[in-house]
């Protein structure tokens, strides 16, 4: 992993926020499948499925959509590389049941899958255990598989879905974790 420095954003940092890169590549997407039984039991299971070609996936939010949802956030985190912006996670606390809620976690093209996106959840969790949270949750799209994996592998479970939750139409998935 680079070296970075995290810490929280400033209001002269937003331009820096904006310019990074949000859309990604992918070879894979999760579809969600729904059972119910005879029993009246309830099975949802996200399936892997691999595509065809790998393809381009927009972010789900944009730049005005970005701002408005950033202005209702209760922090961002910064990552910093070189005395430059090189990722960011965006921060919300939620009263009941004291959750702390991960909308937005972006890092550059070139830096990703270097460690720095692990690094920014686990100084968010530090974050939200300051705030007396009890559990972190994060939100991604059904097509994110990397931020799927990456959730696994830091002990996230899957605890949800819904259908058109992005303003452009995609499903957002949540995934979530008591927090230490």
């Amino acid at each position: 992993m680079p070296q970075i420095e995290i810490r929280p954003s400033h209001a002269s940092d937003l331009e820096a926020l904006l310019a990074i890169e949000r859309d990604y590549t992918t070879q894979y997407v999760r579809q969600i499948e729904i059972e119910n039984d005879e029993n009246e039991m309830l099975t949802i299971t996200l399936r892997r499925v691999r595509l065809p070609r790998p393809t381009r996936v927009d972010y789900p939010r944009n730049r005005q959509q970005l701002l408005e949802a950033w202005s209702r956030c209760d922090g961002i985190l910064v990552a910093e590389a070189q005395e430059q912006i090189v990722a960011y996670i965006a921060l919300s606390l939620q009263k009941t049941p004291f959750t702390l809620w991960i909308s937005d976690l972006v890092v550059s093209r070139s830096l990703r899958r270097q460690g720095i996106g692990q690094a920014l959840i686990l100084a968010a969790e530090e974050w939200g255990l300051a705030k007396e949270t009890q559990r972190m949750i994060l939100e991604m799209q059904s097509r994110n598989d990397i931020a799927i994996q990456l959730a696994q592998k830091l002990g996230f479970d899957f605890c949800g879905f819904q259908e058109a939750y992005y303003p452009n139409g995609d499903v957002g998935l949540f995934f979530a974790r008591r927090l230490r």
